[in-house]
């Protein structure tokens, strides 16, 4: 059997999948076999009568032996139902990735990572991601058991409040890139609520993996100590996105990729749902988690995800370098950001974490603090700075200007706690200017340099532990967005 499925242009494609369908009364299932270099998204039919309950889906898949090097086989799952798979997702029911087996969907229920709804009569679509095929072919087998009854009520979602409580302007601390059991976390959203309290945090983001099926179940999370916003990562094939603090429920499409020109268009929807966009761990190593897309249409980018490794490293020094463009080129500039990317023990929620500057806890507050730059990225709640440039009779903190002319002299000034034995580094256009020695085991030091603008037309602050490796630098425990020195 030959399948229809959408191309990145709409058009219809002809797949060279085979299917096998198989009938008995309630249950329907599907055989087939999906070919090394098939399309990204294959889309199963099958049809739902009148009546049903509920809806259930199982699935497996071969696995077999791969030459050391060779991807072997990874099948993805996910659902839409009536209102068809165009791009957009006007009819998204969920996704489960590679993280279930099954999954259910009721009018009153759903499986984590599904949304609840009625099994409306129909044309219905198993989606499948081969995430990655083996040499030999991916065979597979998917069971739909559909059972009849009342329907029941959808519930009525509850979503978190848009503020807490807050300290006024203030520095609050957050974690925007975390994962529950709504996707392939295995923590609860209650349980990620009691990490995120312990760690400190001010402020939490939902990003479940291309879907929205948390947000319905965090407003018992939220309280006055925290805020929890909404959004999803959005995970294509040429890298992750996160679509930070949208409105409640907005699904954001994932099925495209950097070569099918699709992606400032969601970008855009990003935006006019009130969110930011933030391309996440740009140079991760894992298939398709490289970022292929540009920064063109980003708001803030992930630079720090999880504990430090090179590919922070690495990210880290591209996001200087846009830096240097950017002020040699008199463009805008891009915010860091750093997450904990957090889905199960012993990922510690909030390590590391992004120290905002804000008007208050709100969520229009911290995205505007975050866009701006307006903040510095920490290992833990026990790490805290203040990155100032005085000069002329002005000062100028992280994410802004000192606006004095290039020959005026400049004092950049940091103070810092929580940080035993680590060394403090300043970092212009020019590159680091200044290493200084390891801070007592008390952790609090304070480290002044002086420059001009003429010199430095930013400068950027990083701590680093102490390593054994001689002239090269031992890992994050804290840095900061530049502080702009000089005219425009």
């Amino acid at each position: 059997m030959w399948l229809v499925a959408p191309t990145r242009r709409s058009r219809k494609l002809i797949l060279p999948v085979s299917l096998e369908l198989a009938y008995v009364e309630g249950v329907t299932t599907l055989r087939g076999t999906i070919a090394p270099g098939s399309p990204d998204y294959v889309y199963l039919p099958f049809e739902v009568g009148p009546g049903i309950r509920e809806l259930r889906v199982s699935y497996t898949y071969d696995k077999p032996a791969v030459p050391s090097g060779t991807p072997g086989n990874a099948l993805d799952i996910g659902l839409f139902d009536v209102r068809g798979t165009e791009l957009g997702g006007r009819g998204f029911r969920g996704w489960s990735g590679g993280a279930r087996t099954e999954f259910f969907v009721r009018a009153d229920e759903a499986t984590p990572g599904y949304l609840p709804g009625a099994p409306h009569p129909g044309t219905w679509y198993i989606a499948l991601g081969p995430y990655t095929v083996a040499p030999q072919g991916l065979s597979y087998e998917v069971t739909v058991t559909l059972t009849e009854g009342e329907p029941g009520e959808t519930p009525r979602p509850v979503h978190p409040p848009p503020r807490a409580r807050g300290r006024g302007r203030a520095w609050y601390r957050g974690d925007c890139h975390l994962h529950s059991w709504h996707s392939d976390g295995r923590r609860t959203p209650a349980e990620i609520g009691a990490l995120a309290r312990a760690a400190g945090l001010d402020f939490i983001n939902s990003s479940e993996h291309n879907t929205t099926s948390s947000h319905a179940h965090w407003a018992d999370v939220a309280g006055d100590d925290l805020l929890v916003m909404l959004g999803e990562e959005v995970t294509t094939r040429n890298g992750h996105v996160l679509a930070l603090g949208t409105e409640p429920g907005t699904f954001v499409d994932w099925r495209y990729r950097a070569r099918d020109g699709r992606f400032g268009h969601f970008a855009r929807r990003v935006r006019e749902a009130g969110g930011l966009v933030v391309p996440a761990h740009p140079h991760a190593t894992c298939v398709g988690c490289g970022w292929r897309f540009g920064f063109g249409e980003a708001d803030a980018v992930e630079v720090w995800n999880g504990p430090y490794t090179p590919d922070d490293e690495v990210t880290l020094a591209a996001w200087d370098a846009r830096l240097v463009a950017c002020v040699r080129e008199g463009r805008a500039w891009l915010p860091a950001m750093g997450n904990s990317d957090a889905h199960r023990d012993p990922d510690a929620v909030g390590m590391p974490q992004t120290v905002v500057l804000a008007e208050d806890l709100t969520r229009a507050a911290i995205q505007q603090g975050l866009r701006a730059g307006r903040s510095y990225v920490a290992e833990s709640q026990h790490v805290a700075l203040a990155f100032t440039a005085a000069g002329a009779g002005r000062e100028a903190g992280i994410g802004e200007r000192l606006e004095v002319p290039d020959d005026t002299p400049v004092t950049v000034r940091l103070e810092v706690s929580g940080a035993p034995r680590c060394s403090v580094r300043f970092i212009t256009d020019q590159g680091t200017l200044l290493t200084g020695d390891p801070l007592p085991v008390t952790g609090e030091g304070v480290v002044e340099w002086r420059t001009t603008p003429a010199r430095a037309a930013y400068v950027r602050a990083e701590l680093r532990h102490e390593t054994a490796l001689g002239p090269l630098p031992g890992a994050m425990a804290a840095f900061t967005n530049p502080v702009f020195l000089g005219t425009t």
